[in-house]
């Protein structure tokens, strides 16, 4: 069994942001054709298509399982001190661009 999932587009969110893309004639009549199949507007098949691969693509990067003993040592890996990094700390001790005593 095939379950497809849509994402939902806000239908009150106001869209002021616009993205053009060029693309070959074969490649927009598909895109006709897909979206006419959906009984969508292309502009809605492409934003939707766009949005979920989005999703796909985002997901390993939002969430991520552990079992126990993973959750354990990452509980333990946050509570521990940072290491020293003296490179950064010398970093740190020196003027930055634009305080004064960095300028000639």
């Amino acid at each position: 069994m095939y379950l497809q999932k849509r994402v939902a587009m806000p239908t009150k969110a106001l869209r002021s942001e616009k993205l053009d893309l060029r693309l070959t004639r074969k490649a927009k009549s598909a895109l006709r054709a897909a979206a006419a199949a959906s009984n969508r507007s292309v502009s809605e098949f492409v934003l939707e298509s766009a949005l979920a691969r989005a999703e796909e693509a985002l997901a390993d990067r939002r969430t991520f399982g552990l079992n126990a003993a993973q959750w354990k040592a990452f509980l333990a890996a946050l509570d521990s001190p940072p290491r020293p990094l003296p490179r950064l700390e010398r970093l740190f001790k020196e003027p930055g661009f634009f305080d004064s005593a960095a300028r000639p």
